[in-house]
């Protein structure tokens, strides 16, 4: 069995949300429609349910984009509707709808919560304050090279 293999076996174990039952998604479907037109045509879009469980993945694991499981869509399909959702304030509707069903089911302390996280990219193999290096000092000029067929 391999690390990742035992970490999704954890994963599986835990008694939390990682999918919206369908109880749930009753409540969740009409708060997280967006009534505009489409832009692009060509492919329909996805199912809003399947990419609102990829949205839960990467909450619960605070795993990147880039580490979105396929099975529940492109990472930049994910990202499109997340950013609309965000955008037309039906995320944070959905969200809280969660946390009521999360709070009846588990319980959630609301005495004290805390959020980490990091929005900015470490350098590479530097320590302290960014160095700055000196520029390049001017070559200085060469003299004229004798000709090679030149006598000595």
């Amino acid at each position: 069995m391999t690390t990742t293999q035992r970490h999704q076996n954890q994963i599986n174990d835990q008694n939390t949300l990682w999918e919206v039952s369908d109880e749930l998604w009753i409540r969740l479907a009409p708060v997280l429609v967006i009534d505009k037109p489409r832009k692009k045509s060509g492919r329909p879009t996805r199912d809003a349910r399947t990419i609102f469980n990829g949205l839960i993945w990467l909450a619960r694991t605070g795993s990147q984009w880039s580490q979105l499981p396929r099975r529940y869509a492109p990472k930049s399909t994910v990202h499109e509707r997340f950013s609309a959702w965000v955008e037309y304030d039906c995320l944070r509707a959905a969200w809280a709808i969660v946390l009521e069903e999360y709070d009846q089911e588990l319980g959630i302390d609301w005495e004290w919560q805390a959020a980490d996280g990091s929005m900015v990219k470490a350098p590479l193999g530097k320590r302290g304050a960014l160095v700055r290096r000196k520029p390049r000092a001017a070559t200085p000029p060469t003299e004229a090279k004798p000709d090679v067929s030149a006598p000595c």
